[in-house]
């Protein structure tokens, strides 16, 4: 977008579409009325031209669960760890460790269509508490257009490669905590450090359940069943548009791990290094971090950034040194290769200048652009 019309804040962007929905409605509307009337305009503007794109539930775009890298992962059964991101997610895996190739498993399954079934429960007892049908979601493909989709080569090795990542999917299960706000973080971790399941809600499963293939040919069909986890977090929250293209160009793990939040955020413009640490599940400014360790972690950003605008995902990127003395900081300004619909718009209509858009307020968690 041209520097003379800056994208306008979330603030703004809510404000003008408010105005605009009651001028043109021939009633008086409900909260709820607008509150839906803004959301799917707001939906339409941020919209980016994506192809294919991975529609995912924001949890798992915005979650520092899978670990930058693809090796050196621990398959220990008895592995558990909760990985929060503050204001955004907190997700406890239990059974082994996931990298950067289950994060592009299971960000290609959410590009592929996704069928809801319902079924009788075979447990159910007229009279009971138990509930007459069982719903879940399941995508059924072949191992060709899985490995198109994530812009692999269409060959048998392959093919049992993506098999084995299925499988050490399975092997995991997830426990999802929907609280995101100060007040719930908080209660989490308290809860936590007195060995107690924290009172807020969640649903814990593995995210596939049964994989089923037909063969092992290349258009041999494949059924991939996900678990309540996966059911909750699609019909109860809120979901995110990300460009799968880039994420399965890039190279670097580090990369695979932040453009997801990047993409996910249409109103921000730049990111701090605390919140890619976050992602990463380190925390940079702790007290075992060393000058050297910050060193090598904003080596790994400067790559990662370097690594999203080749593949296609920014047009440029700078840093910023933020802070003073021993305290320097990092912050990263990145300008996204794909306006938003809402951006082309004020282009065409040549708005005035807006105040520069939002960005991620890492240091209040929870009051981020969701």
């Amino acid at each position: 977008m041209a520097d003379s019309t800056p994208p306008p804040s979330r603030k703004q962007q809510k404000k003008a579409n408010r105005i605009a929905i009651v001028q043109a409605s021939k009633r008086p509307l409900s909260e709820e009325e607008l509150a839906r009337l803004e959301r799917k305009t707001r939906s339409l503007q941020n919209r980016r031209g994506r192809k294919q794109p991975a529609i995912m539930p924001a949890k798992l775009a915005r979650t520092s669960a899978f670990a930058p890298r693809r090796k050196g992962l621990i398959t220990d059964s008895n592995f558990v760890r909760v990985y929060e991101v503050p204001g955004y997610s907190v997700v406890e895996v239990r059974g082994r460790e996931l990298g950067s190739q289950h994060r592009d498993a299971i960000y290609a399954l959410f590009r592929l269509p996704r069928t809801r079934v319902t079924i009788p429960n075979p447990a159910y007892r007229p009279g009971t508490l138990i509930v007459p049908t069982t719903t879940y979601y399941e995508t059924r493909t072949t191992w060709r257009e899985i490995l198109k989709t994530m812009g692999r080569t269409e060959h048998v090795n392959n093919l049992l490669s993506m098999l084995h990542i299925f499988q050490e999917i399975q092997q995991v299960s997830l426990l999802i905590h929907q609280g995101r706000s100060i007040e719930e973080l908080e209660k989490i971790r308290k809860a936590r450090a007195n060995s107690m399941l924290a009172d807020t809600r969640g649903v814990a499963s593995p995210m596939i359940t049964e994989l089923m293939w037909d063969g092992a040919q290349l258009d041999s069909g494949i059924t991939v069943r996900y678990g309540s986890t996966v059911l909750e977090m699609i019909e109860k929250a809120h979901l995110v548009s990300i460009n799968a293209d880039v994420q399965f160009r890039l190279n670097s793990d580090h990369a695979k791990t932040f453009w997801p939040f990047i993409d996910s955020q249409p109103n921000f413009t730049y990111i701090d290094e605390i919140r890619l640490a976050q992602l990463t599940g380190r925390i940079i400014w702790a007290e075992d971090t060393t000058s050297a360790d910050r060193a090598q972690f904003r080596k790994e950003c400067r790559e990662a950034f370097n690594d999203m605008k080749q593949a296609g995902g920014l047009t440029d990127w700078r840093e910023e040194v933020t802070g003073f003395g021993r305290n320097k900081g990092r912050r990263y300004h990145y300008t996204h290769a794909s306006p938003r619909q809402l951006e082309m718009d004020l282009i065409a209509q040549g708005a005035p200048d807006l105040p520069q858009a939002g960005h991620d307020p890492q240091g209040v968690p929870g009051l981020s652009d969701r």
